[in-house]
């Protein structure tokens, strides 16, 4: 004889199996394709704002796309938010990732999940392979002034007493910076960020309405 189960067992383990799978679909969507987010930091003032709602592209991390100078990108935050110039190493100024989480369980609530996880937001300013020089309250890209249009006027680019203001961008990592260019702790401080640790590019801003749009 077949065993009957309960009707109202059967339809619990299929909303179970629904919501199932709607949180992994959610979870695949969230980590390689896109995600909003809540702007916390006042580091990109004033091109964005604290509590501003943003749409990131996790496109470019899923496909391990470059990125371009002049982008906002995300990236998971260093474990050491200062070298000192004692410290620094000026032949290969890559900031320090040293608490990875050990285990898969571990992994996937920080990756994943982000759980205990902590994320920057700042522009891209120096690309691999090119010299970056902060000096006289510029910024200097292989010997060139880089022009700053997204800057407030008046702002000026100091080394922050960062020991990485005169560097070649290491292969496949990128230097950054805030564009709050007196708050922001960022490349000038810990160093240039690797490919593997960028997290998603600033798509485009859906709140406050009134800026909706792309972020430039």
């Amino acid at each position: 004889m077949k065993s009957k189960i309960n009707p109202k067992l059967r339809e619990a383990l299929e909303w179970i199996g629904c919501i199932l799978i709607a949180v992994v679909l959610a979870l695949l969507v969230r980590y390689y394709i896109g995600t909003p987010t809540i702007v916390q930091q006042p580091s990109m003032y004033p091109t964005l704002k604290q509590d501003q709602r943003l749409i990131l592209n996790r496109w470019v991390r899923t496909i391990k796309k470059m990125p371009e100078r002049g982008d906002i990108i995300t990236f998971e935050a260093p474990s050491s938010n200062y070298i000192s110039a004692y410290d620094a190493d000026l032949e290969n100024p890559i900031a320090k990732y040293e608490n990875e989480p050990e285990g898969i369980w571990n992994r996937f609530c920080f990756y994943v999940l982000e759980v205990n996880k902590t994320s920057y937001i700042k522009r891209v300013i120096g690309l691999p392979g090119e010299h970056v020089k902060i000096e006289n309250g510029k910024v200097y890209i292989n010997g060139n002034e880089l022009q700053e249009p997204y800057l407030q006027e008046g702002v000026i680019t100091d080394d922050l007493n960062g020991a990485f203001t005169d560097i070649i961008v290491p292969e496949n990592t990128v230097f950054v910076m805030g564009d709050n260019r007196g708050q922001s702790t960022d490349s000038r401080r810990f160093g240039c960020i690797p490919l593997e640790k960028i997290e998603s590019k600033v798509l485009f801003r859906f709140w406050p309405l009134n800026v909706f749009g792309k972020v430039e």
